[in-house]
């Protein structure tokens, strides 16, 4: 134990003097800075972190068995953690309230998993509740992507980051997906957030290959991981030293992601091709339907969860989504996985 006149925690790099504080304000101090440690101890480091999907009853209505039974089936599948409310799960399409509840139910994930919340909104006020609500919980990490819709300059956007994740108060982990959110996340922009707030790492989920490799170089002089949105590409990804992937495809096929991942990590050639070619075979079925609509085909032919659509199908995308969905379940076969439902 440290010396009574003066008690120093490392990981913060702050040093206490009760002499100069409050009991109350001791207290207050040294659970903050634990809290920040148990934080930075639950961010996810490498591996497969699934981008899970949220199934609803309708629009508003969580399905929280399906929820709870998704969740568990992937638990067995050898991945690192999950992201929760993330592009796959739909965030943009649930309103707040139905976002605090996705995170109270899965609240025991975080003390069981490394977890990334994502709390992205175009409000500021709805992504600081979200990320409350999670911080209250346990949740160790928030993510955040570009606000969408309206652009904002560079030097805006990291004050947006930095705002929020000051205001929140938990370590914070970016997510660039300018195909979606309409907004690239410059690197720069990056190193200055880093350089502001406790700060663990970014998601690439644009097309952009190249900027894996600037991003790594980043990440190496900051100290944060650098995880891809693209299993296909995960290999060359991890080559360029890519901690691990973030995955929608995940939700219905870990064992291939983890497959790829971990052939890759050993470079074991023969597997990482046998794994790639298997992804690919099923992405090329199901990315005729558009994101993330693909994901919950592949899912729904290995019998979990999806719950109904949050916006309206027309006839022929529904006779599409079906059609796909018989034909990945003659791929699972071949594949030896397993379907929940015994129709594979």
């Amino acid at each position: 134990m440290a010396a009574k006149s003066r008690i120093t925690h490392h990981t913060s790099r702050i040093t206490y003097h009760p002499s100069r504080i409050t009991p109350h304000a001791s207290r207050h101090l040294y659970f903050k800075c634990r809290q920040r440690t148990l934080a930075r101890m639950s961010a996810p480091k490498s591996g497969v972190v699934v981008a899970l999907w949220t199934p609803t009853k309708d629009e508003f209505a969580l399905d929280r068995a399906g929820l709870l039974s998704n969740v568990e089936f992937l638990k067995t599948k050898g991945i690192t953690g999950f992201m929760i409310l993330g592009s796959t799960g739909e965030f943009a399409r649930l309103d707040v309230k139905t976002r605090l509840e996705c995170l109270s139910l899965l609240r025991p994930l975080a003390g069981e998993w490394p977890t990334i919340v994502n709390a992205s909104a175009i409000r500021t006020a709805d992504v600081i509740a979200v990320g409350k609500h999670a911080r209250e919980l346990g949740f160790g990490t928030m993510s955040l992507l570009p606000p969408a819709f309206y652009g904002l300059a560079q030097a805006d956007l990291a004050e947006f980051f930095i705002y929020c994740a000051r205001a929140v108060g938990l370590p914070l982990f970016l997510y660039n997906f300018p195909e979606r959110a309409g907004t690239r996340i410059n690197i720069e922009t990056i190193r200055a957030v880093a350089d502001s707030v406790e700060f663990t790492g970014v998601k690439q989920s644009g097309a952009e290959f190249e900027y894996h490799r600037d991003l790594v170089k980043l990440a190496r002089e900051k100290n944060f991981v650098v995880f891809s949105g693209a299993e296909v590409t995960l290999p060359e990804a991890m080559a360029l030293g890519v901690n691990g992937c973030v995955s929608g495809l995940a939700n219905a096929v870990p064992e291939l992601v983890v497959g790829v991942q971990q052939a890759a990590l050993k470079g074991d050639r023969e597997k990482t091709e046998m794994f790639r070619a298997r992804i690919d075979s099923l992405l090329q079925h199901v990315n005729a339907l558009e994101f993330p609509l693909n994901v919950a085909a592949a899912m729904l032919a290995r019998g979990l969860a999806i719950g109904k659509t949050k916006t309206p199908l027309s006839a022929q995308t529904r006779a599409l989504f079906n059609q796909i969905v018989e034909k990945v379940r003659v791929l699972y076969t071949e594949w030896g996985l397993e379907c929940l439902t015994g129709k594979a």
